[in-house]
């Protein structure tokens, strides 16, 4: 009875490796470093990043502009008005802070989720240029040590995604 099982578990483990010996795998990988660097959406939301960027440092200027106004005046005034000036000046010191750390939170929280989406369509296409093309895997450069140049997928992969979709290009 145990040799019937031994033989029985052989017979079962020389199947599934016959199968697996005969299926035809296809793999890739993509440097997604690249794809995201060079796609076109990221470029996109790189120039509106850094036009939300220049619209901070313009009003947070502004700010400091009144600081320094508010306390260039601090040394004709006289006492009484003198202390008033001040504790002015350190409230405005103190929105400021409030103003730099709430903006860049919006900011990073705002960067942050953009960059998630368009990792996700970025996953997205790669999955279905993989169906499309019948791969078996197409795996991230990060995880490989080394791969052959044949097997690099990026190229064709950025021309599908910076390829406008046929809605985009009626717009």
């Amino acid at each position: 009875m145990k040799a019937f099982k031994t033989l029985l578990i052989a017979v079962f483990a020389t199947f599934i490796f016959s199968s697996f010996a005969c299926a035809e795998i296809k793999l890739g990988y993509v440097d997604l470093s690249r794809l995201f660097d060079e796609y076109s959406k990221t470029k996109e939301y790189d120039k509106v990043l850094e036009e939300k960027h220049k619209d901070f440092q313009k009003e947070r200027n502004a700010k400091i502009d009144k600081i320094n106004e508010a306390q260039g005046k601090l040394d004709v005034l006289k006492d009484e008005k003198k202390k008033e000036q001040e504790a002015e000046v350190e409230k405005m010191k103190a929105d400021l802070l409030e103003f730099d750390s709430q903006s860049k939170t919006n900011l990073t929280k705002e960067r942050n989720e953009k960059i998630r989406e368009l990792l996700l369509e970025i996953e997205k296409v790669v999955s279905n240029y993989a169906e499309q093309n019948k791969f078996s895997m197409i795996l991230n450069d990060r995880v490989l040590i080394y791969g052959q140049d044949t097997y690099n997928l990026t190229e064709d992969v950025l021309k599908v995604l910076n390829t406008p979709a046929p809605a985009e290009k009626a717009k």
